[in-house]
């Protein structure tokens, strides 16, 4: 029971996280009460994180945990944004991609609504990330061989899990046009359509029919 106790504290969670993310930053996060103290600490970092020209490299995987236990898809951004601009597009899918490829269910369900946030366009007057004049390396957001990725990723999660949840989420983040997939994964794709097909969820069998009309 003692080893139950401690792996429980010692488990993720949005709190540890954020205040991990205080605690890099600098910041203290005082005497709220604990159900409050996560957002707190996640509003209190959000500015001072996207302010700063650089992040320290200890601060990518942070950021990133921080952004998938967040259970609001309306604040992930807080933690994803300023990782996109100080660490890059393409780092910041590649995280997403391993949490959907190796984590929990919890945690391929916080990817997912991270990766949305991890299309927010990069402005030169958001961030001081960006040299002078606006000038940036490309080479830091070019992130198709990502998002390639993220998509394979979802098609074989698609066939291992037997959770209806998860296929909704899975099948709101998969194209319906066969021309946004590579064509290494065409054949996947096509199972995937197949099994939509006669899902129970109608939701699930109409994504199926419009891919299939695309086709």
């Amino acid at each position: 029971m003692a080893d139950e106790e401690q792996n429980e504290a010692q488990a993720p969670t949005f709190l540890r996280c954020a205040a991990e993310v205080a605690r890099l930053v600098g910041i203290n996060g005082g005497t709220v009460a604990k159900d409050q103290r996560a957002r707190r600490l996640a509003l209190a970092v959000r500015r001072p994180l996207l302010e700063r020209a650089t992040l320290p490299e200890e601060l990518l995987a942070p950021l990133m945990a921080a952004a998938v236990y967040d259970p609001d898809p309306s604040f992930c951004r807080w933690f994803v944004e300023p990782a996109l601009y100080a660490f890059g597009r393409r780092r910041v899918r590649d995280a997403l991609v391993e949490y959907l490829r190796t984590g929990t269910d919890a945690e391929r369900a916080g990817a997912m609504r991270a990766w949305y946030c991890a299309h927010l366009p990069l402005r030169a007057d958001r961030s001081p990330a960006y040299a002078p004049h606006g000038t940036r390396d490309p080479g830091l957001d070019e992130s198709q061989t990502a998002v390639d990725a993220w998509l394979e990723a979802l098609l074989h999660l698609y066939a291992q899990t037997a959770d209806p949840q998860m296929h909704h989420r899975i099948v709101l983040n998969l194209p319906t046009s066969p021309e946004a997939y590579p064509p290494h994964l065409h054949e996947l794709l096509e199972g995937t359509v197949a099994a939509a097909g006669t899902h129970p969820s109608r939701h699930i069998r109409a994504w199926a029919v419009e891919v299939g009309q695309t086709q």
